[in-house]
Order: C-alpha cells, then sequence, then structure tokens
C-alpha cells in the first residue's frame, strides 16, 4: 500500500466517487467527499463510514475539501467539468489533481471530445503549470472499482513522471493494474475509448467491458 494520503474526491457522492471513496478509506487513506450539497457529502461519509467500520471518511463543501486535501480527485459529470475546476482552482496550487472526466453527450456511443482536445488537458490548460493535472479512471466501471477483484487496467496520462507516478501509486491500492501513457495530450485517447467501451457493451450484451494491455 502507498503511504497514507488526505484525498479529496470531488463528486464523491457520485457512483463513482463513492466506490473509489470505500476503498480508498479500506486501504487506510483519509478521505475528504466534496460536493456543492456540503450536508450530502457528511451524509454519504458517515453511510461509508458505518460501511466499512472506519472513521476516516469525512465530508464537505468544494471548498473547503480543496483547502485540507493533498490530492484531488474530480470525479464530476462532464456538464460540472468546468464550474467545478473553476470553483476549487484558488486551493490547488501545488497539488495533484486526478481527473477521471469522460466528455459523454448523446449518443454516448460516440465520441465527442471537447475543442481542447480532451477534459483532462482543459483541466490542465484552466488550473495552469501549477497544478498537476494526471488523467486516468475513464474506462473503468465504479461496481468494478468497488469489486474485490476488479480484473481492470487502467490507463494513466499526465505531463509529470512523478505526479503520475504517485497516482499510479494510489490507484493501485485500488486492487488496479496501471500504466504509464505518456502525456497529457493522450489522455484523449483513454476518453474517446469510453464511448468504444460503451458501444461495445451494448452491441455484444456486455455489463462491463474493459481494457488490458498485452506484450509479445
Amino acid at each position: 500500500m502507498s503511504s497514507a494520503k488526505v484525498i479529496g474526491v470531488f463528486g464523491g457522492t457520485g457512483a463513482l466517487g463513492s466506490a473509489l471513496s470505500r476503498k480508498w478509506s479500506g486501504s487506510g487513506h483519509q478521505i475528504i467527499i466534496g460536493s456543492r450539497n456540503a450536508e450530502k457529502a457528511i451524509s454519504v461519509a458517515e453511510e461509508i463510514n458505518a460501511e466499512i467500520g472506519n472513521k476516516n471518511v469525512t465530508g464537505s463543501d468544494l471548498m473547503e475539501t480543496a483547502k485540507n486535501c493533498e490530492i484531488a480527485v474530480l470525479t464530476v459529470p462532464y456538464s460540472s467539468h468546468i464550474e467545478t475546476l473553476q470553483k476549487i482552482k484558488p486551493f490547488l496550487g501545488g497539488k495533484i489533481l486526478i481527473d477521471t472526466t469522460v466528455p459523454l453527450s448523446k449518443p454516448v456511443t460516440k465520441v465527442n471530445l471537447p475543442k481542447s482536445g480532451s477534459a483532462a488537458l482543459e483541466a490542465q490548460l484552466l488550473l495552469g503549470e501549477g497544478v498537476h493535472v494526471v488523467s486516468a479512471l475513464q474506462n473503468i466501471g465504479s461496481h468494478l472499482v468497488g469489486s474485490e477483484d476488479p480484473h481492470a487496467e487502467v490507463l494513466v496520462c499526465g505531463n509529470s513522471d512523478d505526479a503520475v507516478d504517485k497516482a499510479i501509486a494510489l490507484i493501485t491500492d485500488l486492487g488496479l493494474t496501471c500504466w504509464h501513457a505518456g502525456s497529457i495530450e493522450n489522455s484523449a485517447a483513454a476518453e474517446a475509448l469510453t464511448s468504444v467501451l460503451i458501444s461495445i457493451n451494448q452491441k455484444h450484451k456486455l455489463k462491463s467491458s474493459g481494457i488490458k494491455i498485452t506484450s509479445h
């Protein structure tokens, strides 16, 4: 397990955010669930503590979570991506932001990347060089994150090798295999791949397809 961190999970009341919070809580990390609705965040944190039998999950609003976390994890829908980033930006200087955002729009089976190239690059441009944005976890469903044996692999992209390594250490605590997939620009491939996997799920009636890197 990586050394214990204070992880702020923005959008932590949603399916992916709460699954990450549960798993990281069980690994010994301190979790702050950040939400526009602080009361909801506190309620979800209490539920997770009761379920896991820990006391290391708390809830707060977006700004307080950003102030107090060591590493930020963004799990909001793309429709809330820019708004959330703007609110937490003043408190993220020198920190790592793991961005899990997928720019999905109807129909979700068609790739629709933003003009900047990817949601993660959009975040990096908005936050500036003082924040190390790392892209990850776009290609895995919340039910797999929460499973005991997820059998899933994760592409991790970022411009700082040190930030990517730290993100990989955290994601490895979830029981997931990670691959350093290059610079933040390469996040476009991981984000677009989500629509491909959704199409595969629908066409072939799969619950959840994923990726696996092979070598010959």
